[in-house]
């Protein structure tokens, strides 16, 4: 069961010091069998319930699929996480991607941590740990943060250690949450990025923002491009102003476009006079950030 332990030391904090409390673990004659507390129990599939606290609203079917074959070629590395219901019944707590792709490789067995939690605790810990371990879409992660804000009742600050993300990407998350709602479904079906989502959070008018996002999905737009026009609406329509700057001697334009080709994005070079100059790297996202981040540094 090595593999089983490297897997729990990679969970969320706010989960793994739920799932490491002895008050939540299921004891060794409660359910009768020779399972010592904290290990990991074979488990009939069927025995098994959907966890109805599931923030996933989609599992993409090829993911599915591809997580089957590996199943079927590795066998479950990480086992799924359940609570105790009754005698021989359980409900999920995490892992429905799991145990949904163990069902396609016709598995009957299934390992499993089984844990007693409330169905406050359930909701919490199935939220945890989705946004810590599952590749939810913003909208999803959207959902879960403001799910454990209001049903949870967890201030953003306990919050933020639980997740382990800063206040403020909460926030921008929690945000998208205002859009309206074909924007918020064109997010959800991948259709735009969040990038754009939050550009479109900073126009006051409804119209206007529906406006952008048929624009953005007829034109195909890049982030940089609506907030470009978002910044002409919040200008008041007028287009900004034509630069005046002189043209860049040609060592400046030559360094320009070896960065630009280097680091895969949008980079400025301004130079005055007298030689003094600046050099700017425009990036859509803190993925894209530390994606520059690691060009450089390499």
């Amino acid at each position: 069961m090595s593999d089983t332990h490297g897997k729990k030391k990679a969970l969320g904090r706010g989960l793994s010091a739920l799932l490491d409390n002895p008050e939540t673990d299921v004891q060794t004659r409660e359910i009768n069998t020779d399972y010592l507390s904290g290990s990991v129990a074979q488990l009939r599939i069927e025995q098994i319930e959907l966890n109805p606290f599931q923030p996933r609203t989609r599992i993409n079917k090829s993911e599915l699929s591809a997580l089957a074959l590996s199943i079927q070629q590795q066998g479950i590395i990480q086992p799924i996480t359940v609570r105790k219901l009754g005698h021989e019944k359980y409900q999920l707590i995490a892992g429905e991607r799991r145990l949904k792709a163990a069902k396609l490789s016709d598995y009957t067995m299934i390992p499993a941590f089984i844990r007693i939690a409330n169905d406050e605790q359930m909701l919490e810990m199935a939220l945890v740990e989705n946004i810590q371990r599952e590749d939810l879409n913003p909208l999803e992660i959207a959902i879960s943060f403001q799910r454990l804000i209001e049903e949870c009742k967890i201030r953003q600050e306990e919050l933020s250690q639980k997740v382990s993300k800063d206040r403020t990407t909460i926030s921008n998350y929690i945000r998208l949450l205002k859009l309206p709602s074909e924007i918020q479904v064109a997010l959800r079906d991948d259709l735009i990025t969040m990038g754009h989502a939050r550009a479109l959070i900073n126009v006051e008018n409804e119209k206007d923002q529906l406006l952008i996002l048929q624009k953005i999905l007829s034109r195909k737009l890049s982030v940089r491009q609506v907030e470009e026009m978002v910044r002409v609406i919040q200008s008041g329509n007028k287009p900004a102003k034509k630069s005046t700057k002189s043209i860049l001697p040609e060592k400046f334009e030559l360094a320009k476009a070896s960065l630009n080709a280097k680091l895969n994005s949008k980079v400025e070079v301004k130079v005055n006079r007298n030689g003094v100059g600046s050099i700017t790297i425009l990036f859509d996202s803190d993925d894209d950030f530390n994606r520059i981040l690691s060009k450089l540094e390499s």
